[in-house]
């Protein structure tokens, strides 16, 4: 019988697949059945296969449907926008928005308060939306808002993003550093007093028509940077 086994395994090697099934056929009738790997191999095997799976959507999907774009303050304030291209056609993102009656300059966008606050809390209001008093970084900056209040029919003062923590030690609400060769203090002003530690831009032609005042009551110039599509 051994013999036959043997003879059986060595043609299995040379033989023809017609004369292979022949073996497979007369070993089975002898009674021999070899299992080379235990039943749960298989299965196992198809477990891992399914948490590799489960972790690879885990790390690549979810990310994608869980707030991989979250909207911004101002986005979700604001429903009605207003877009200018800022880029030749088909050359992708290249819209600048903000939300409609918000005045837009380069990529930031000012909104011109209608009522009054104070200080703390014209701050607090800008914020609110999704913005900050008006922080300006530019002569170019100062003189489009100089224009643009040129316009206003409503009071004469509009508080911006800088104040003093002690007197003359001027500061801006998003910690932009003070440089003095940037600002655009009206004529004899800031008058550096403990009374007069915050500032507005005063609605007059000259660019230079910064003036520290009392925090009280006044009009406020809130920014933002623009929405990009």
């Amino acid at each position: 019988m051994a013999s036959e086994i043997t003879y059986a395994e060595v043609k299995f090697k040379n033989a023809s697949p017609a004369a292979a099934a022949a073996v497979a056929s007369q070993t089975k009738k002898h009674g021999h059945h070899p299992q080379k790997y235990p039943l749960w191999i298989p299965w196992l095997t198809s477990l891992l296969l399914l948490l590799f799976c489960i972790a690879l959507v885990i790390l690549l999907v979810m990310p994608f449907s869980h707030g991989a774009y979250q909207p911004t303050v101002l986005q979700q304030k604001f429903m009605e926008w207003e877009c200018v291209s800022e880029m030749p056609q088909h050359k992708g993102r290249g819209w600048m928005c903000c939300p409609k009656s918000w005045k837009r300059f380069k990529k930031s966008c000012y909104y011109m308060s209608v009522d009054m606050m104070n200080w703390d809390n014209s701050e607090q209001n800008c914020t609110g939306m999704g913005s900050h008093l008006v922080v300006i970084n530019t002569t170019a900056e100062q003189t489009f808002l100089t224009e643009v209040l040129q316009q206003s029919p409503r009071g004469t003062n509009y508080y911006i993003g800088l104040t003093a923590p002690a007197v003359g030690q001027w500061q801006w609400v998003d910690q932009t550093p003070y440089n003095e060769s940037a600002v655009f203090w009206r004529s004899k002003e800031p008058s550096n007093v403990p009374t007069e530690m915050c500032v507005v831009i005063h609605t007059k032609k000259d660019i230079k028509n910064w003036n520290d005042v009392p925090c009280e009551n006044h009009y406020r110039i809130c920014e933002a940077a623009a929405e990009t599509v």
